[in-house]
């Protein structure tokens, strides 16, 4: 994604932080907090929001794209903005409940500006069988992950500076 959309879509988020409109982020099926686990902060957001329109419009691409190649039957896009204050983290997690199916592909858009490897915060996902087997993933500005919710482990890692995110899921019918 092009540096100035990065920049709108972060001026965006730290906008609606200043405004309160961000929670912590929970855990589980009640969206319990639990700051040991999980430690951002976030704001839940939707295709209406004129500022994240061509967002969103992006991600409805992809996801057709994916039904196309790949046959997922994806069916709609959920998303948060996420806030990490320095030190925050996320433990190791799936995207999705052990008994349920709804969340297929997990997307993070990364929204930083100059990260550099000293600023921590790096995603680390475990792709392997094996269980040391991880990849580490920069939140570099403009930098998109995807991946499969159910079967990617992955944590978030504690920065030494704020760390912002747009995340989200596409979803099938449960």
């Amino acid at each position: 994604m092009p540096s100035e959309q990065v920049e709108q879509l972060r001026t965006y988020a730290r906008e609606r932080w200043q405004t309160g409109a961000f929670t912590a982020g929970g855990i589980g099926r009640k969206r319990e907090a639990n700051a040991s686990v999980r430690a951002d902060s976030i704001c839940w957001v939707d295709a209406d929001e004129p500022a994240l329109s061509s967002l969103f419009s992006g991600f409805e691409t992809l996801r057709l794209a994916l039904n196309e190649q790949l046959y997922l039957g994806l069916f709609e896009f959920e998303a948060h903005l996420t806030r990490y204050a320095p030190g925050a983290h996320y433990a190791r997690h799936l995207d999705r409940f052990s008994d349920g199916s709804a969340h297929v592909v997990s997307c993070i858009l990364y929204l930083n500006e100059a990260w550099q490897p000293a600023d921590g915060g790096q995603l680390r996902m475990y792709p392997g069988r094996e269980q040391d087997d991880c990849v580490d993933v920069l939140p570099e500005g403009g930098t998109l992950v995807a991946f499969l919710s159910g079967r990617i482990h992955h944590e978030v890692l504690p920065a030494t500076r704020e760390r912002w995110s747009f995340t989200g899921w596409f979803k099938v019918r449960a």
